[in-house]
């Protein structure tokens, strides 16, 4: 790490004399615990700041005139009390726990983290829902692809019951870190008489969180059983849009079947999958694995082939919707040539379906003049007898690949027994029914090989693992984050009491995010042996979920002195200048797995996120002689990045000392174009 000292920036300081005299209603920008820059993007806002871009006559007041906005809508709006949709018990109680921002922050982890300086892939231990609220700023429309299997509703207890009040409280107590005693969960049994209404309280926000995190060519996937499906299709519908449905598959996870069911033996699962935008979507559902050579039996100078009809089969189009389409085909019968001009002689073929009905062509006149020769006629067996028909030559091509099936099977995918092997080879068996890396790669392969990938219920990790192996074996470049509830293991419980046993071995708590990471760590090793020469991303910052760095006001009555010495330094005191930084890096919008450089400035440690646009210095006291080298040095630092658009900066609001210090820092940042100083 350089030094930089105190040299003049191009065009010269003003003296600090200079400084004192500018007139300043604050020197700088205090970040308060309620202050937009210390909680999770606030969703409300966002939307009444686009909603009056859109439609500023409908705000009188700061406030929605809802008969004005009806009237600029017109017929667009239903008045009406009935019409179609999902509807339960709680669910605008949902909608608003997924609207109240969070106040939380992520803390790192170095030391349980792999590779914490260069990985760029992150694993979050926390409850989902404020999560999701604290990537809003920093992931909004990056993720290209979200996958998810959440609990699937069967009875059992869920754990993630939400307090929309205290997200972060709630979190603490039920994970038994707030008090050291964990409140108990509540179960979900098909008796309680909102057996479903529960599940879809739980999930409803997380998937309008996701949503706005995936990016506009990018897609969600979840993984699904029959208790919930269509309760989930009918989300999503509404949530992303029925138009933005690209497929449901089934999955035959249990060959063998469920055999403890009433009538079938229940042997499958399904995945859907929506768009953010259908019309953007990257996804790709095309394999070259699947092309079969022997489907092309016909071969030419131009290669091999087969033969399409080119007459349409589908029977909603004829001659009457689609007139132009409807023409006659002179074709040779000796040589299969195929011409429009009726001077070329050969017999007249007219589009028709195999029970003699009228059809239409799919190539218009002048895409068969244009492409004759990509043509084919012959005699074929009809509805009544030989006739003569029109083909298009389809060529096997290098690029070619043919569209993945929505029928998935266990020898291609892996089933939930080679998935519980695997995990044993790794881990232990420590899951009862994991996802097999082999459906996950399945899904991964249909987005970009540079993807971000999600996984907010990331269980026993599956979903990074997959990423890693993907990598390693076509030479991705994608990376992942995974959140994982650190639920607790209950050694007393027979199901649960290997997985505790396991995370006492380890000498970690227990905790499913504890397999969660452990299992990445060793998948990790795996694909290094497996793939020598691969030299890409196998590592992972950790980050957990906790109340935020800076302290609230909450005076104590009985002590108003102490509270009003306590709210000085504004920062708690169990937080290191590493806990501050990330939660600044939230707040502010940056990625969490962002390249950071660090210098000592004039002895203090000083740290520059993307190329300059953000700059910060978290020292305590900046010191009576050595603010001014300080600033110039940031200043100058900030210069030679040549960073062009506007930047930030932030300290510790008292690490200053006084307000003719901060007033002059900044005058002296705001020279080198450091426009926008906050302190905490």
């Amino acid at each position: 790490m350089g030094d930089i000292g105190a040299e003049a920036l191009p065009g010269g300081l003003p003296t600090v004399e200079k400084h004192r005299a500018a007139e300043r209603e604050e020197p700088l920008r205090k970040i308060e615990a309620g202050d937009p820059e210390s909680r999770s993007a606030d969703v409300v806002a966002d939307n009444l700041e686009r909603l009056k871009a859109l439609f500023p006559e409908a705000f009188a007041d700061g406030r929605i005139d809802f008969e004005v906005l009806k009237q600029l809508l017109g017929g667009a709006v239903d008045d009406s009390g009935e019409r179609y949709g999902l509807n339960w018990h709680g669910k605008r109680r949902a909608l608003w726990n997924a609207l109240m921002p969070s106040t939380g922050t992520l803390r790192p982890c170095p030391q349980e983290s792999v590779d914490w300086e260069t990985t760029r892939n992150v694993v979050i231990e926390g409850d989902n829902l404020e999560v999701l609220k604290l990537l809003q700023k920093s992931y909004a429309g990056k993720v290209k692809l979200i996958y998810i299997d959440p609990p699937y509703n069967t009875g059992n207890d869920f754990v993630y019951p939400d307090d929309w009040r205290d997200g972060v409280g709630n979190y603490l107590a039920l994970t038994g870190q707030a008090d050291g005693e964990r409140r108990k969960l509540s179960s979900n049994p098909e008796t309680s008489g909102r057996f479903h209404t529960d599940w879809l309280n739980m999930m409803y926000p997380r998937l309008k969180l996701a949503r706005s995190l995936v990016c506009n060519d990018g897609v969600i996937v979840i993984s699904i059983d029959e208790h919930e499906f269509f309760n989930i299709r009918n989300m999503l519908n509404e949530i992303f849009g029925e138009e933005n449905l690209v497929s449901e598959i089934c999955v035959s996870l249990n060959p063998k079947g469920r055999q403890l069911t009433r009538f079938f033996a229940t042997s499958h699962e399904y995945i859907v999958i929506y768009a953010r935008d259908i019309e953007l979507c990257s996804l790709n559902a095309g394999s070259k694995d699947t092309i079969n050579e022997s489907d092309f039996p016909y071969s030419d100078t131009h290669g091999d082939y087969r033969l399409l009809p080119l007459r349409n089969t589908n029977k909603k189009f004829n001659p009457d919707n689609r007139p132009n389409l409807y023409y006659a085909l002179h074709v040779d019968e000796s040589t299969g040539h195929v011409s429009c001009n009726p001077d070329s002689g050969g017999q007249v073929v007219y589009p028709v379906f195999g029970d003699g009905s009228p059809a239409v062509w799919r190539w218009s006149k002048s895409k068969v003049q244009k492409d004759a020769a990509q043509l084919h006629g012959r005699v074929v067996r009809g509805h009544s007898g030989n006739r003569l028909d029109v083909f298009q030559k389809d060529y096997l091509t290098e690029e070619r690949t043919k569209k993945l099936k929505t029928v998935w099977s266990a020898s291609e995918v892996g089933s939930t027994d080679s998935a519980v092997a695997e995990m044993k080879e790794l881990v232990g068996p420590v899951f009862n029914s994991p996802k097999p890396a082999e459906l996950l790669k399945a899904l991964i392969r249909l987005m970009p090989p540079d993807s971000l990938v999600m996984d907010f219920f990331a269980g026993s990790g599956t979903t990074g693992h997959a990423v890693m192996e993907q990598n390693a074996a076509d030479g991705g470049r994608r990376r992942y984050i995974l959140v994982q509830l650190p639920e607790p293991l209950d050694p007393a419980n027979r199901e649960q009491k290997t997985a505790a046993d396991f995370c006492d071995r380890l000498g970690k708590p227990r905790n499913i995010a504890e397999l969660t990471k452990e299992r990445l760590r060793r998948a990790a090793g795996k694909v290094r042996d497996d793939h020598p020469a691969f030299a890409g991303d196998l590592g992972f910052r950790v980050l957990k979920l906790d109340s935020s760095n800076i302290r609230a006001w909450d005076p104590d009555p009985d002590d108003l002195e102490g509270s009003l010495l306590a709210i000085v330094n504004r920062v708690k005191e169990d937080r290191s200048d590493d806990d501050i930084f990330h939660e600044i890096l939230l707040k502010f919008g940056y990625d969490l797995s962002t390249p950071v450089e660090t210098r000592t400035v004039a002895g203090k440690c000083v740290r520059s996120v993307g190329g300059g646009l953000l700059i910060v210095c978290l020292d305590e006291a900046l010191g009576h002689n050595s603010w001014e080298t300080l600033a110039e040095g940031i200043a100058q630092w900030h210069v030679d990045m040549g960073v062009q658009r506007e930047a930030t900066a932030v300290f510790r609001d008292n690490a200053f000392g006084n307000d003719v210090v901060k007033l002059n820092v900044v005058a002296i940042l705001e020279q080198s174009g450091l426009t926008r100083v906050y302190s905490l």
